[in-house]
């Protein structure tokens, strides 16, 4: 039996009458270029779907919410693909890829940028750059703007200007019963509140409006501290620094494996090191003053840190997350972090599963902390820091070892933890989804699933399973 015939339960003349409707392409098992257009950005997702409807536009995702609704068909929705946990492609249902609509429109006077649900990080940068401007939008250039916007959207510019999240003005969304719904504080405004935070549950953002800022210039970088006391005490210092950070100024502590780089002295090369990374977004005479204190501790072993285009620092990590690699991340929000927290990450990076193995310990609060709890659907904004350890390696005869690892030390932190980060869950089940909200707002969001999809046709991403 071929590929083709294992597909679903639908006529070919049927698949044949949808794909004239689209002014997109359909690709279905054994034509050219199924198996890259299936492939997502971890590799340990390996999964076949029936069909992969390649969408140009607005009209062909509602032509694929229908054709799936009518013929029974699971639906992945994909955008960048750069979720961890895969959710962009399925087995044996359909695809609906949105990754061919990837414009992006800045109207610099209102300060507005306007992006099509497939478009990345890179995309938007790109645009809103020409004109100084910029809004929170993730770490890594490759990443899409809608999962990264609908899980909340941490990004160099949060503690400033907030989440992704928070500088949503509006959205174009197809719902679950194929019609078209404009999503603002205007109209639909409950529906609005949900996609804030609320992944992919409520339906299809094919457009997003973004507030942006004045930014350009800014100064960024990393520093480096090598040796094991070194690191311990380095931790400890971020942890009492950061608290003390402005507003402009986001930072992430790193635990990491030093590469055998040009800029990194040979001796430290394949060493564990301590990363602090920063941005700051303000005036350049106190973005000085601000890493003073970090340069002054150690001193640090390398430092990267300086003036910089917001662009550098935006596709600085993008060779560190290639396509290819495999992942399984965890994250948990921490009100506090003891000594005996900090040494365990240390511990726990001494015995990582690969090289390529790291460890994050995000600084929130700023602007994050200070929208209302109940203002989106975004959970846990009183929390200070994230950690997020990411087992990352190449072979999958590790596979086993290095989840187990990631599982280790997510349990480790989970008696001290408040919630973890939708975007870095590595599984899709509503008992995981139910750890990135307070009660209060997990209710809340279960009962708008119920109003906008009462049967979960959208179930394949971080699920809220409607309340009944």
């Amino acid at each position: 039996m071929s590929e083709r015939e294992q597909t679903p339960q639908v006529g070919e003349a049927t698949i044949a009458e949808f794909s004239a409707s689209l002014r997109g392409t359909v690709t279905q098992p054994g034509d050219a270029g199924y198996d890259t257009a299936r492939a997502v950005w971890n590799d340990m997702i390996d999964r076949r779907p029936a069909l992969i409807a390649h969408c140009s536009g607005t009209a062909d995702v509602i032509a694929a919410v229908q054709f799936a609704r009518s013929n029974d068909l699971p639906i992945a929705v994909r955008g960048g693909g750069h979720n961890v946990a895969g959710n962009a492609v399925c087995d044996g249902g359909i695809v609906i890829d949105l990754s061919p609509m990837r414009a992006v429109q800045v109207d610099p006077a209102r300060r507005v940028a306007r992006a099509q649900g497939g478009a990345t990080l890179g995309d938007v940068d790109h645009e809103t750059q020409a004109f100084g401007l910029a809004t929170t939008l993730g770490m890594v250039s490759q990443t899409g703007v809608a999962g990264l916007t609908l899980g909340g959207g941490l990004g160099w510019l949060q503690r400033k200007y907030g989440l992704a999240c928070d500088n949503l003005i509006a959205a174009d969304v197809v719902t679950a019963n194929g019609q078209l719904a404009r999503a603002s504080a205007e109209e639909n405004p409950d529906l609005f509140w949900g996609l804030r935070g609320g992944g992919g549950n409520f339906g299809i953002v094919t457009s997003f409006e973004f507030r942006l800022h004045p930014v350009s210039t800014i100064f960024g970088g990393a520093l480096m501290y090598a040796g094991e006391e070194q690191i311990r005490k380095g931790l400890r210092f971020y942890r009492e620094f950061s608290l003390a950070e402005p507003d402009e100024l986001t930072t992430i502590a790193e635990l990491g494996v030093a590469p055998p780089e040009e800029y990194i002295p040979a001796e430290f090369h394949g060493q564990l090191v301590l990363w602090i990374v920063l941005c700051h977004c303000g005036d350049q005479e106190a973005a000085e003053e601000c890493a003073r204190p970090l340069r002054a501790f150690g001193p640090p072993a390398v430092d990267l840190v300086g003036p910089m285009s917001y662009m550098e620092l935006q596709t600085m990590y993008d060779t560190t997350f290639p396509a290819g690699q495999r992942h399984y991340w965890r994250s948990a929000y921490m009100r506090e972090l003891s000594d005996a927290t900090l040494d365990m990450l240390v511990d726990q990076m001494i015995k990582r599963p690969s090289e390529l193995t790291f460890i994050d310990l995000h600084h929130m609060g700023g602007a994050v902390g200070r929208v209302g709890a109940d203002a989106t659907a975004f959970g846990h904004r009183d929390a200070p820091f994230l950690i997020d350890p990411v087992p990352t390696w190449t072979d999958p005869t590790d596979d086993e070892r290095a989840v187990a690892w990631g599982r280790g030390v997510a349990a480790a932190l989970a008696p001290h933890s408040s919630g973890s980060y939708l975007n870095f869950l590595a599984v899709s089940d509503p008992e995981a989804s139910r750890t990135s909200y307070e009660a209060a707002t997990y209710e809340r969001l279960a009962a708008l699933k119920a109003k906008y999809d009462p049967t979960n046709v959208f179930h394949l991403n971080h699920n809220i399973p409607p309340r009944p």
